[in-house]
């Protein structure tokens, strides 16, 4: 392996870190400096919304409002590098509350399957699909919001 590909895996791992830790520190903004302004991103394997970056980003704030902790867990994660692109395949472990009057802690599993562009900013992702996703003890009535409009 040379050195830039290193690197850019380096890069690639952190960037899905950056996710993992805004989404628990609802830190929506950060989201600006992992997705790219036109990325779309699918979370239907979870009951959420499958749209572009510029609606998934308040849509994910409504929806994590529902939960007051979460800890998104990610694997090592499988990157595949051509050139600019790369694709990258990550497990994720989810322990989340749901609060006291909604059943409490529940965990979710899933894997992200991604689609990677070098931008000049860095890399970003393009396009995000949620998949294999599993519950274990899930709150009666998951809330998850609907896109309006």
């Amino acid at each position: 392996m040379n050195g830039q590909k290193i690197a850019d895996i380096l890069e690639i791992q952190s960037l899905l870190a950056r996710y993992a830790f805004a989404i628990d520190a609802r830190d929506f903004d950060q989201l600006d400096r992992v997705f790219t302004p036109d990325a779309m991103i699918d979370y239907t394997a979870t009951g959420g919304a499958r749209d572009p970056y510029p609606r998934i980003k308040p849509w994910l704030a409504q929806a994590m409002a529902n939960f007051p902790y979460s800890q998104h867990l990610i694997g090592l994660p499988l990157i595949d590098l051509t050139g600019d692109t790369a694709r990258s395949r990550v497990m994720l472990f989810n322990p989340m509350q749901a609060g006291p009057d909604r059943g409490g802690l529940f965990f979710c599993g899933a894997t992200y399957e991604d689609e990677l562009v070098r931008t000049a900013e860095g890399w970003r992702i393009a396009r995000r699909t949620l998949t294999d996703c599993w519950f274990k003890d899930p709150p009666d009535g998951l809330p998850v919001p609907q896109l309006e409009g």
